[in-house]
This record gives C-alpha cells, sequence and structure tokens, in this order.
C-alpha cells in the first residue's frame, strides 16, 4: 500500500510539473506577435490624449515601414541589383 501512495504522488507531481511547463513555454512567435501588436497599437498609453496615441501609432508603424525599406534596399544592394 505504501508502494502505491508514492507511486501516485510522484504521477500527481510530474502531472503538476508538465502542466506548468506547458504554461510557461508558449510559442515564441505567438508571444513576439503579440507584444508588436501591443507595442504598434500604443496600448500602453490607455489613458492618453487622443493627439497623443494616434502620434504614437503613426510614428511606430511609420518607423517600421521605413526599417522594411531600408532593408529591401540594404538586399538590393548586396544582391547588385542597385
Amino acid at each position: 500500500m505504501g508502494k502505491r501512495n508514492h507511486n501516485e504522488q510522484d504521477q500527481e507531481e510530474s502531472r503538476r510539473i508538465l502542466e506548468r511547463i506547458d504554461q510557461e513555454t508558449e510559442p515564441f512567435i505567438l508571444r513576439a506577435t503579440s507584444q508588436a501588436r501591443n507595442h504598434l497599437s500604443a496600448r500602453e498609453a490607455e489613458n492618453a490624449d487622443w493627439t497623443e496615441l494616434w502620434g504614437r501609432r503613426i510614428g511606430r508603424i511609420s518607423s517600421v515601414i521605413v526599417g522594411i525599406a531600408l532593408l529591401a534596399w540594404l538586399v538590393a544592394y548586396f544582391m547588385g541589383s542597385i
């Protein structure tokens, strides 16, 4: 009886550990896209004035567009297209 109780305790502990690991290992892509979406939509500025909120959104989105354009130019430059 003591061995059976010990085995059940081990199984329960293993289940708890596996559940915790499952909760802690959210896929990187999902976490990164969620953080990027929150950043670009300026969610941390909830109590801000509407002009400040839209200014942040426009600035952040335009910086992403400029970054992508610069990256495309850099790739084209190294590929010899330009």
